[in-house]
């Protein structure tokens, strides 16, 4: 994933994260890193980080790493998020960094929807960090997965 293709998924697919403002921290095949920056467009009324707009950034950390390696495949995917928990932890201000490291489990998963023909599912874990380091949020997202015939 690059920083070129993830914009022009945002721009063509998911317009409303553009206008957030999200964008590719970094990206290496076992981890992902969405940021997004505190602004006028995607704050609440207490000058923070709307927690839907931190959500749409974790949510991205994870999916960015299944897109790829579903891509990568020699198989098409069927993928959607079943479960969602999210604990925020700090007020989130300035600019959030969410990374999701799973890319070796998310493999298996991968691996194992494929050798058996049934669907799968993973909880994939989010964490946001503010500038300081100091953690304002972690989401776990539940991913199913299923190979299509």
């Amino acid at each position: 994933m690059t920083r070129g293709l993830f914009n022009k998924m945002l721009s063509f697919k998911i317009p409303i994260a553009k206008i957030a403002g999200l964008k590719l921290h970094s990206f290496d095949g076992n981890s992902a890193q969405i940021s997004v920056k505190l602004g006028w467009l995607n704050q609440n009324p207490f000058k923070s980080m709307f927690w839907a707009v931190q959500g749409m950034a974790a949510e991205f950390s994870t999916g960015t790493l299944c897109i790829d390696k579903i891509q990568k495949s020699d198989h098409k995917f069927s993928m959607l998020v079943v479960g969602l928990e999210a604990n925020f932890t700090k007020k989130a201000v300035g600019k959030i960094i969410f990374t999701c490291d799973q890319g070796k489990e998310l493999d298996e998963i991968l691996q194992k929807a494929i050798e058996t023909g049934e669907g799968q599912t993973l909880k994939m874990r989010s964490i946001g960090k503010d500038e300081q380091n100091d953690q304002v949020a972690e989401f776990f997202f539940t991913w199913s997965f299923k190979v299509k015939k």
